[in-house]
């Protein structure tokens, strides 16, 4: 009898912590202490606001940044952009949808694909040629793609993801 008791209580403890923890998971990123400058929203399993993971420019730092030169249509020789990779913040958030609607400042928005995201290396930039970007410069976040590195990149479709002064993400 007290054996199984004990097995109940087993069952209970390891049933109440299954429970637990994904409550315990989502919600474990940490709250942004400056601006934030972009939300990530849908279908996502890490928040850190009611239904949204904000981040502020050293949470994303904090994600891990990475460089990449590349040339683009709006200057006519190559920029090094430094930012973190959108495969990185995806992961971060725990995203699990195929689609994302990126929406700039403006309103401008534009549907991309997770998985193109997750297989090219591209960038979330908040830096151009070591400056911060601001608004007037296509900042705080503009999506660079690494089109001479992926010549399929190179195209106008293309140009269009190149979505600057982004504010949020919505996970589809």
């Amino acid at each position: 009898m007290k054996r199984q008791m004990t097995l109940r209580r087993a069952f209970l403890a390891l049933f109440l912590f299954a429970i637990a923890a994904p409550a315990a998971t989502a919600q474990d990123l940490p709250k942004p202490k400056g601006e934030v400058i972009l939300s990530v929203t849908g279908k996502i399993t890490r928040t850190n606001a009611e239904g949204r993971a904000d981040f502020d420019r050293e949470m994303l730092a904090n994600l891990g940044l990475v460089e990449l030169k590349t040339s683009h249509s709006w200057a006519d020789k190559e920029t090094v952009f430094e930012g973190v990779p959108a495969a990185r913040l995806l992961a971060a958030v725990g995203a699990n949808g195929a689609r994302i609607k990126a929406v700039a400042i403006n309103n401008y928005a534009i549907e991309l694909e997770t998985a193109e995201l997750r297989k090219y290396p591209v960038v979330l930039a908040m830096k151009a040629d070591g400056t911060e970007l601001r608004r007037r410069d296509r900042g705080p976040i503009w999506i660079v793609y690494p089109r001479d590195t992926f010549p399929e990149l190179k195209d106008e479709k293309h140009n269009f993801k190149w979505i600057w002064q982004l504010r949020s993400l919505d996970i589809q």
